[in-house]
């Protein structure tokens, strides 16, 4: 039975994805502890703490199919230890002269959070490929479209045109900034926790920084500064860049959202033959894709804050924000991957409805041309006297129901001392507004070219 709905049979395909999964469902999990736990008994052995015989015991035992996950939680449930049902398990199928080496003076969260390194190290793996997935079909759409005239929208409102190949370029160029990110985090993210009881590895008396450096190049891992026990400044860090990604999948969801509505239709998301929108009626397409990424995006967010709220710990040791990260750190997790997942199908197989787009701009009759016109008045008059002759002017227009044209020739502002009609015609002319946006497009494709 599952209760979340990534873990549900019939809907987790909306929510996770295997490989990510895999790695935090019962069995991944633990398998990943396991890992922790006989990387600890080799990096022990090799300084002598713990036999060798007894190490590769452990590493040969430290398999979860050799475990019963049901006793393991029975165990957990009687001990109210979160890895003590697990050592138990664990201490029961190996050998009388090993089971006394499990675990040897570490403590439950130099486990967990040396886990919380792998996965997150795991996670960023996904998190690279599928925005270098995101990003070069965005970087597509920029090249293809870098010409193609559509209005530019402030407040929801038609503002100057630009062109579809400048929006996406912009997508593009976040999305890289994101992947520059994944990257600069990993070192800080990626590093082992071995502290023992307090963080400061009394256990191990001499050699407690031997076995710390050891630890870690087993697992490779970095090894960090200090203990991180209640320093929760990693897990608050990836969470939040799980968010800043979702957000950016939100938002180009939500536009793509807006531009396939028919009223519009600029675009179309991809669409699969038998894809029902209603069972009431027949005729929707709804848009699947980009409404889910909002969706996954805000509890990704959510998430973050929790996370963040983690970093206010008490003392050497707080488990009030530490267990709050085994519920955020996963979910998080999961789904970003999903939202990674849907933004790259959404992407690679967007429909850009070129036509539509320029028919866009032709059916505001010249108003979003106001600035071209403004700014030839403003080399004459000056630019605050020309912004309030050509707002009065499309302001009489618009309520009169005629285009710029007529609006500015009733208005005086065509003929000797303002516009000619060359400068008119010019002004006009949706290719002649375009400012810099082709010009962006070439920088960033020259910039992810390098």
């Amino acid at each position: 039975m599952s209760a979340h709905p990534a873990d549900s049979l019939i809907y987790r395909h909306l929510w996770s994805t295997p490989e990510t999964h895999d790695l935090f469902d019962d069995a991944g999990r633990t398998q990943g502890w396991l890992d922790v736990l006989a990387a600890l008994a080799d990096a022990q052995a090799g300084l002598g703490l713990v036999p060798a015989e007894a190490a590769a015991a452990i590493r040969a035992h430290a398999r979860v199919e050799l475990l019963d996950l049901e006793e393991v939680a029975a165990g957990t449930r009687a001990t109210g230890h979160s890895t003590l049902g697990l050592i138990r398990c664990l201490r029961a199928v190996l050998p009388p002269d090993a089971a006394e080496w499990v675990y040897y003076g570490a403590t439950v969260q130099d486990v967990t959070d040396t886990w919380f390194a792998l996965v997150m190290r795991s996670v960023l793996d996904v998190v690279d490929r599928d925005l270098a997935r995101c990003e070069a079909a965005a970087l597509d759409l920029a090249r293809r479209h870098r010409d193609t005239v559509m209005c530019g929208r402030t407040h929801g409102q038609p503002g100057l045109p630009i062109t579809f190949g400048f929006k996406a370029a912009v997508w593009a160029a976040e999305l890289a900034r994101h992947r520059e990110r994944v990257a600069q985090a990993r070192p800080r993210l990626a590093v082992v926790q071995l502290g023992g009881a307090l963080g400061t590895m009394e256990f191990w008396g001499e050699h407690a920084l031997d076995l710390l450096d050891a630890f870690a190049a087993r697992l490779d891992l970095g090894v960090p500064d200090g203990p991180w026990i209640t320093a929760r400044d990693r897990v608050a860090e990836f969470a939040t860049l799980l968010a800043l990604v979702t957000a950016t999948l939100a938002k180009i969801g939500n536009e793509i959202y807006e531009l396939q509505r028919p009223e519009l239709g600029e675009l179309s998301e991809p669409f699969t033959a038998g894809q029902v929108g209603s069972i009431t009626m027949p005729h929707k397409r709804n848009p699947e894709l980009a409404e889910h990424l909002d969706t996954l995006g805000r509890v990704v967010r959510t998430n973050a804050g929790l996370a963040v709220e983690g970093m206010i710990a008490l003392h050497e040791r707080d488990g009030r924000g530490w267990k709050a990260e085994w519920l955020i750190l996963p979910e998080s997790s999961l789904l970003a991957a999903a939202a990674l997942g849907f933004a790259a199908r959404l992407l690679e197989g967007l429909q850009v409805h070129a036509d539509r787009m320029r028919a866009g701009v032709d059916a505001q009759r010249g108003y979003v041309l106001s600035e071209p016109v403004m700014r030839v008045l403003a080399q004459r008059w000056g630019k605050h006297a020309a912004h309030e002759a050509v707002y009065a002017a499309t302001m009489a227009g618009l309520d009169a129901g005629v285009d710029l044209e007529a609006a500015l020739r009733a208005a005086g502002l065509v003929g000797p001392g303002a516009l000619t009609e060359a400068e008119l015609a010019a002004a006009l002319d949706p290719a002649n507004a375009l400012g810099a946006a082709t010009a962006f497009v070439d920088r960033v494709l020259a910039g992810r070219a390098r």
